[in-house]
């Protein structure tokens, strides 16, 4: 693996104790490694790269449950737990979708229960139709999903004169605001215009109820022609959805096309631009528009040129990593590494490149356990951040 700024030390984990050791009454995912590990120094932070899972196949989503156990998403339709540092051998039964895509547990999960999980209706390559992006939870019951509710799907998608192609990716992600509202990335699909048609549910952001019933409050459900889910559009394909853990702000990191991949903090019924405004150039390296700001549309707080591919994202507090306090940190697929954005109130300061070469990182959480962990698509890998001093 080439790392960034490395500077590979072989020290005895005990020397490090006052770095590594667990606070009391913290979750405890994984156990600390009990072996050297290589030490990276980043700009203001040091720190070792624990893997703590390999042989992954394209994970897509990760979460944290409260009894220590972990759950990951891989697309071909595993949801697989991890319970005492071991991925178990038998994925999770019951009724799992078979194009699986994120996981995200109920911000009340330990009163109801549920898990959400997001994936793609397969087309049918003999039918009209050419696929959904959909929406559904369970309950665990040990190694079982039950009471399983579809709750919602966005399609059919028009995607003359191109078809979608089987298994292509979707990029939805699921996030809960501070009142338990669905947040659900729906990515472009079809014409590029498609984004800027507000009956259309391509390149948009919904905003549901848990039910996946449609809030009553929502900026269009009273829109003649509108479909009253949309809480934002113009929107290209937002692979990363958060709420920002101080702020309460919903945050999302979008793609662009060649260049222009976007951070943007999303607010009720306004319009992202895309394609009629964008920091993007077309593949060719022809002009996609001319504008890179336009009244009445919402500019990015950031973006980035050339193109990260930005997928999960996520925000680091407390004082376990005393370098990254407050920073976001952005999963990167094309350049196969994990982007440090330093923030000030709702400004990038300056970004760093971590792990240069460590894969396609699908996904990046700040877990309970004060932890940094991050998948990477294509190496299989699940990674945690152990910060040393």
């Amino acid at each position: 693996m080439r790392l960034t700024k490395r500077i590979v030390l072989f020290l005895n984990l005990s020397l490090l104790g006052f770095a590594c050791s667990e606070p009391e009454e913290e979750k405890v995912y994984f156990p600390l490694p009990q072996e050297d590990l290589e030490i990276v120094h980043s700009e203001v932070q040091s720190f070792m790269v624990d893997t703590v899972v390999t042989d992954l196949e394209r994970p897509w989503g990760m979460e944290f449950l409260p009894d220590n156990r972990v759950l990951i998403t891989e697309r071909a339709g595993n949801l697989l737990i991890v319970e005492d540092g071991q991925v178990k051998e038998n994925p999770i039964q019951g009724n799992i979708p078979e194009s699986l895509r994120h996981v995200e547990l109920h911000p009340d999960y330990d009163e109801n229960g549920w898990i959400y999980l997001s994936y793609y209706i397969e087309p049918d390559p003999e039918g009209e139709d050419v696929g959904y992006t959909a929406l559904m939870r369970g309950r665990l019951e040990g190694d079982r999903l039950v009471d399983d509710e579809f709750l919602f799907k966005a399609g059919p998608f028009d995607e003359e004169p191109r078809r979608l192609r089987v298994g292509h990716s979707t990029g939805s992600r699921i996030a809960f605001d501070e009142e338990g509202y669905l947040y659900f990335a729906v990515g472009i699909r079809g014409g590029r215009m498609n984004a800027q048609d507000t009956s259309r549910y391509s390149g948009k952001t919904l905003r549901l109820n848990d039910d996946g019933s449609i809030p009553s409050d929502n900026p269009f459900v009273d829109t003649e022609g509108a479909l009253g889910e949309i809480f934002t559009y113009g929107q290209r394909e937002h692979q990363g959805l958060i709420r920002h853990p101080e702020t309460g702000e919903m945050w999302s990191v979008e793609h662009g096309q060649k260049g222009g991949d976007e951070l943007n903090i999303l607010r009720p019924g306004l319009n992202y631009g895309w394609p009629l405004a964008s920091y993007s150039t077309e593949y060719s390296g022809e002009i996609l528009t001319e504008d890179t700001l336009r009244a009445g549309m919402e500019p990015p707080i950031h973006h980035w040129t050339p193109s990260i591919a930005p997928s999960g994202l996520d925000v680091v507090l407390g004082d376990r990593y005393t370098g990254w306090t407050g920073d976001l940190f952005v999963g990167s697929l094309t350049q196969r590494m994990l982007n440090r954005s330093d923030l000030n109130d709702h400004r990038v300061v300056r970004d760093e490149k971590l792990l240069e070469g460590i894969g396609r990182v699908r996904n990046v959480k700040f877990a309970p356990d004060n932890y940094l962990y991050l998948i990477t698509e294509d190496t299989g890998l699940m990674v945690r951040l152990i910060p040393v001093e």
